[in-house]
């Protein structure tokens, strides 16, 4: 088998777990290895470290398979590492429908993406390497979990730096458009031609779980008391408003919801599942609203939800400026006529703003101005969240550091005039998991904190 020697003076990333191999850390290639072939890795002094597949025209060169000699990625070899791989998601996951059963490094499958949705699985082929494995993948899949359909969704662009063609379709079996798959007992419609990425994001499972404590315990703000009453001679405890009528309402103690960045509005349906009154949800796009809106009334929230289409900066901002107007004229600071309406408009507030937006910084080059717009949208989602409630916020972008994603919020908050109380911090879910020393996989930072004005305390 070929060998690729690395450069006595590198970093020893491969000793410490990261299975990359960049073409600046080989000092020779011994053999003739074909673009997609095994190699074995060794260093300067000819020490065996592992075994991956090779491609010359990518900057990351070798991605490492196997800490052992391996002579080839056969259906043998997928199925095995496809049983361990379902063996996690079963501990972890337990009964849902629906998860990321292959998530590239972190599962010793460098370049391989599969998603399950019920019974049809969708796979991304990331390289070249996984690429040229394209059957007995396929192969594996239809042992190990026996689908009624697999689907490619490969139509990304990383693969260009593979040089490879974008590229979707039917692999195995019937894939229809449109799955409905189950998520913490919700039951979600993916649309896994036209979805993003491979039509779902499972990524946030057990943090769109977390909001829960947030969703209840609203109702004493509203004036509303559980009192006991009695009616033919049958005492009852009931909620009570403040001019002493029952209410029936079945959600008086919900929490006001406004979701940013919708997608198919998967926080939306958690937090009417948990107990919310009201909730807001926007995305820019109207095909995401469309699909959140199939999504609500599949599971009967229709009556608690409306859809908003609007980009979600323009929309916070529009809110804040109704907000400072209808403050002003409450101070009577300057002469205005109060019988015209606010100039702004907006003027909505919310008891959890929710912030769960698309990458901003996809490159370390594009960092300075993710910082801005991570910045903008927590200053403005802050500004609108009721005094004592809760900012829920998010970002997916790995070069946005866990550190420089909280001192942008911080910054956020001191222009914002408000304290910030963190209750909770969490990462991807345990369907995506993190090898330690590959930080490329610690992408997702997802907090939720408590807001308070300084002027109240």
């Amino acid at each position: 088998m070929p060998s690729v020697i690395l450069d006595r003076s590198r970093k020893k990333r491969l000793e410490q777990s990261h299975p990359w191999i960049f073409k600046s850390e080989i000092a020779t290639v011994e053999g003739n290895p074909e673009p997609g072939e095994l190699v074995q890795v060794k260093n300067h002094q000819g020490r065996f470290l592992a075994t991956g597949y090779y491609n010359p025209n990518s900057q990351i060169t070798v991605r490492v398979v196997s800490y052992q000699p391996l002579e080839k990625m056969d259906r043998h070899f997928f199925v095995t590492r496809f049983k361990e791989c379902l063996s996690h998601r079963e501990r972890f996951i337990g009964d849902e429908n629906a998860y990321r059963l292959v998530y590239g490094e972190a599962d010793f499958l460098p370049g391989l993406i599969v998603d399950r949705f019920a019974d049809v699985l969708v796979v991304q082929l990331l390289t070249l390497g996984m690429d040229s494995c394209r059957d007995s993948i396929v192969e594996a899949l239809v042992e190990v979990m026996k689908p009624a359909g697999i689907y490619e969704r490969s139509d990304v662009s990383v693969r260009e730096l593979e040089g490879l063609e974008q590229r979707k379709g039917v692999l195995y079996g019937e894939c229809p458009r449109h799955v409905t798959v189950t998520e913490n007992g919700l039951k979600i419609k993916v649309d896994i031609v036209e979805g993003q990425k491979t039509g779902y994001f499972f990524d946030q499972r057990e943090n769109r779980a977390s909001i829960k404590p947030l969703m209840t315990g609203w109702g004493s703000r509203s004036g509303i008391t559980m009192q006991e009453i009695e009616e033919e001679g049958q005492a009852r405890i009931v909620p009570v408003n403040k001019s002493g009528k029952e209410v029936t309402f079945p959600y008086w103690d919900g929490a006001t919801v406004l979701e940013c960045f919708s997608h198919t509005g998967s926080f939306t349906l958690h937090a009417c599942k948990y107990g919310a009154k009201k909730v807001t949800c926007l995305d820019i796009s109207a095909h995401a609203i469309d699909s959140a809106r199939e999504n609500v009334e599949l599971n009967g929230f229709q009556d608690r939800v409306e859809f908003v289409v609007d980009d979600a900066f323009q929309f916070l901002r529009t809110q804040v400026k109704g907000v400072e107007e209808r403050e002003e004229r409450a101070r009577g600071e300057h002469k205005v006529d109060t019988s015209k309406p606010l100039t702004a408009g907006g003027g909505r507030t919310w008891d959890v703003v929710i912030l769960d937006p698309p990458a901003f910084a996809k490159s370390k080059g594009a960092v300075k101005g993710a910082c801005r717009g991570y910045k903008d949208i927590n200053l403005h989602g802050m500004k609108l969240v009721n005094e004592g409630g809760y900012l829920v916020t998010a970002s997916c972008s790995y070069h946005m550091r866990p550190d420089l994603f909280l001192e942008t919020i911080r910054d956020a908050a001191q222009d914002a005039g408000k304290i910030l109380r963190l209750v909770e911090w969490r990462a991807a879910g345990k369907d995506h998991p993190q090898i330690l020393g590959v930080d490329e996989g610690h992408y997702l930072k997802f907090a939720v904190f408590e807001v308070r004005s300084k002027s109240t305390l």
